[in-house]
C-alpha cells in the first residue's frame, strides 16, 4: 500500500509539473496584467527550458532525489545542510530609517551648460549621459511596512562618475527638520514605533515636535498634502542643504539642488491612501515597477538655486538653515540636465538592499555643504553602512565606483583584488597610488555661526503664503485627526506652538480638536465569524 501511495503522489507531482497552457490563453494573461503580476511568466517565456542544472552553493550537483529529505538521512544530504543554513543567515540589518523602498537604473543626461559654476566633470558637457542607481523610500517604515502612510518619502541618487561615486540624499520635502546633527537620533526614535507597544504612537512625535520647535515647519509639511503624495514618481526631490560649488577658475558659489519630477505633482487625501493600503500597500512601488517595465520611464529634471557669496553677505536670512526655504528674489534657477529611470533591477536585494548611499561622498567641484548637520550625516551614514554591510560596503557591486585606488586592505568580503601586491602604506617609495593636485580647489572656507533661537517665521509663511486655502482647511483636518490619541496636556501645547506660529492656524486646530472630540468613537469594524457548523466535533474519535 505504501509503494501505491509514493507511486500516486509521484505521478502527482509529474503532472502538476506539465500542465500546459494554448498560446492564445497566455497572450490574454499577459494582455490583461499588470507587469509586476506576470514577471515570473515572462522569465518562463525567456527561457523556454530550465536555466541550468542545480548545485550547492560549492558546485555540487544536486541529484533529483537529494531535494526531498522524506524516509532519508537528511543529514546525509548535503543540499539541504548547504539550503538550511543559508536560509537562517540570508538577512541583513535593515536601514535604521528609510528601510523600506526600492531601487531603479537609469542615466544622467547634461542639457545645459554651467561649466560657469562648477567643473564637476559629471555636469559639463550638453549631451553627456552619466550612469545612475535610485533608491527611492519611506522614511520611517519597517522593511516590509506600508508605502501609504504620511511621512516624508525619499530618493538617494548614486552617480557613476569619471571622478568617483556622487551621491545626492533627497528628501520630498524642499525643508528639514532640525538644525543640530544631536538631534538626529531623538528624531528618528520620535518617529519609530513606541518601544512598549510596538505601534507608532503619535504621542511621541507631537511631544518631541513641542520640545523641539525648529521642528514645526518640516511637520506642517508633512501634515499637509505634500506629505502624502500619490506615488514616488508624481513627486519632487530635494538633497535639503546648501552646497557649496567651484569652477575650473576657483570662483565659488552656493547652491540648492532641486529634482522637478515630469511627471507632475499628485498627492492622495487619508481616505484615499487608507482605501489603497487596505488592498496594496506596495501601491507606490508597483506604480514604480510598471511604469519603467511599460516604457514609461519616469524623468526629473536636475535645477539649482544659485547665490553668489557677495550676494550671502547681503541676505537677512540664513541660506544655511536647513529649516527654511530661501526667499524669493534672493537667487537665480539654473537648469543643469535631467535623471531618467528606465530599468528595473533583475534583483531587489542585490541593488536595492546592498546599495550604500553617504552624503559625504561628493566630487571635485563640489566640495559640498557646511552645516553641521550634514557633518554629522557624512560620518553617520559611512558608519550605518559599515554596520549593515561590513567596511568593504564600497567594493560590493552596485556601490563600487568606476576607478579605485585605495591603501585600504582585508575586512569582510568582498575585497575584490585587494589591491593585490602593490604596497598597503603611504607615503611609499615603491610607486602605490599618489594624491593629485587640484589648482581650482578653494583655499579657503568661511565658519557658520548658527543662533539657537527658533524662527517661526519660515513655518508661518508656508501657511499663508504657499499654501491654498483648500490645503490650509486639509492640512488642519490631517493635524486635528492625527492629535485625538495623545494626552489633552500635549494637545494644548501642539495648539499653543501652532497660535505662536500663526493665529489662525492655532485657532482652526483647537476648533477642529474641540468638535472631534465631542464625536463618538467609530464602530468596531465588521467581522466574519465562524458557525456552529464548522467548529471541530471533539466528541469525533481520532483515528491514527
Amino acid at each position: 500500500m505504501k509503494g501505491h501511495i509514493v507511486f500516486i503522489l509521484y505521478c502527482f507531482f509529474i503532472g502538476a509539473n506539465h500542465v500546459t497552457c494554448s498560446e492564445h490563453e497566455i497572450l490574454e494573461y499577459l494582455n490583461r496584467t499588470e507587469p509586476a503580476n506576470r514577471q515570473l511568466c515572462e522569465f518562463k517565456l525567456r527561457h523556454p527550458k530550465p536555466v541550468g542544472i542545480l548545485t550547492t552553493s560549492s558546485g555540487k550537483l544536486v541529484e533529483l532525489r537529494e531535494t526531498t529529505t522524506l524516509n532519508s538521512d537528511s543529514f546525509s544530504n548535503e543540499y539541504f545542510i548547504d539550503f538550511l543554513t543559508h536560509n537562517d543567515a540570508e538577512r541583513i540589518p535593515e536601514r535604521v530609517v528609510h528601510a523600506s523602498g526600492t531601487g531603479a537604473h537609469g542615466y544622467f543626461e547634461v542639457t545645459h551648460d554651467v561649466s560657469k559654476y562648477t567643473k564637476a566633470e559629471v555636469f559639463n558637457g550638453v549631451g553627456k549621459k552619466t550612469r545612475i542607481f535610485g533608491r527611492f523610500s519611506n522614511a520611517a517604515q519597517n522593511l516590509g511596512g506600508s508605502d501609504l502612510v504620511r511621512e516624508q518619502k525619499g530618493l538617494a541618487v548614486k552617480f557613476y562618475t569619471r571622478e568617483g561615486n556622487l551621491d545626492l540624499l533627497c528628501i520630498n520635502l524642499p525643508v528639514f527638520f532640525y538644525r543640530d546633527p544631536i538631534e538626529f537620533g531623538h528624531f528618528v526614535h520620535s518617529s519609530k514605533r513606541n518601544p512598549r507597544t510596538q505601534l507608532f504612537d503619535p504621542s511621541l512625535r507631537w511631544d518631541y515636535v513641542t520640545k523641539r520647535p525648529d521642528n514645526v515647519h518640516g511637520q506642517l509639511w508633512v501634515q499637509s498634502d505634500f506629505g502624502l503624495p500619490n506615488g514616488y514618481r508624481k513627486m519632487n526631490q530635494f538633497p535639503i542643504h546648501t552646497y557649496e560649488i567651484n569652477n575650473k577658475h576657483g570662483d565659488k558659489y552656493y547652491v540648492r539642488f532641486n529634482f522637478i519630477s515630469n511627471q507632475g505633482i499628485e498627492f492622495l487625501s487619508d481616505e484615499a491612501a487608507a482605501a489603497i493600503g487596505s488592498r496594496d500597500p506596495d501601491y507606490f512601488k508597483r506604480d514604480l515597477y510598471n511604469a519603467i517595465e511599460n516604457g514609461n520611464y519616469p524623468s526629473w529634471n536636475l535645477e539649482m538655486d544659485l547665490i553668489t557669496l557677495e550676494e550671502i553677505k547681503k541676505l537677512d536670512y540664513d541660506p544655511f538653515d536647513l529649516t527654511r526655504l530661501w526667499k524669493k528674489g534672493t537667487y537665480k534657477a539654473i537648469p543643469i540636465g535631467r535623471i531618467v529611470f528606465n530599468q528595473n533591477p533583475d534583483n531587489q536585494f542585490r541593488d536595492n538592499e546592498l546599495s550604500a548611499f553617504n552624503p559625504g561622498n561628493l566630487v571635485p567641484g563640489i566640495p559640498g555643504p557646511m552645516d553641521n548637520v550634514f557633518r554629522g550625516r557624512r560620518s553617520s551614514y559611512r558608519d550605518t553602512q559599515t554596520h549593515r554591510l561590513g567596511i568593504n560596503h564600497n567594493r560590493i557591486e552596485i556601490n563600487k565606483p568606476l576607478y579605485w585606488k585605495v591603501y585600504n586592505r582585508d575586512g569582510y568580503a568582498p575585497v575584490r583584488e585587494n589591491m593585490r601586491d602593490a604596497p598597503n602604506y603611504y607615503p611609499n617609495s615603491f610607486n602605490g597610488p599618489v594624491p593629485y593636485v587640484d589648482p581650482s580647489r578653494p583655499n579657503s572656507r568661511f565658519v557658520i555661526y548658527e543662533p539657537n533661537a527658533v524662527d517661526l517665521e519660515p513655518a508661518s509663511e508656508f501657511y499663508n503664503d504657499f499654501l491654498t486655502e483648500d490645503q490650509r482647511q486639509r492640512l488642519v483636518n490631517t493635524t486635528v485627526r492625527s492629535l485625538m490619541p495623545v494626552p489633552p496636556d500635549l494637545q494644548k501645547r501642539v495648539i499653543r506652538l501652532y497660535t505662536l506660529t500663526d493665529v489662525d492656524l492655532g485657532t482652526r486646530v483647537a476648533e477642529g480638536l474641540k468638535k472631534a472630540l465631542r464625536m463618538p468613537p467609530p464602530p468596531p469594524p465588521p467581522v466574519l465569524r465562524l458557525t456552529q457548523h464548522y467548529k471541530k466535533d471533539k466528541s469525533r474519535p481520532h483515528h491514527h
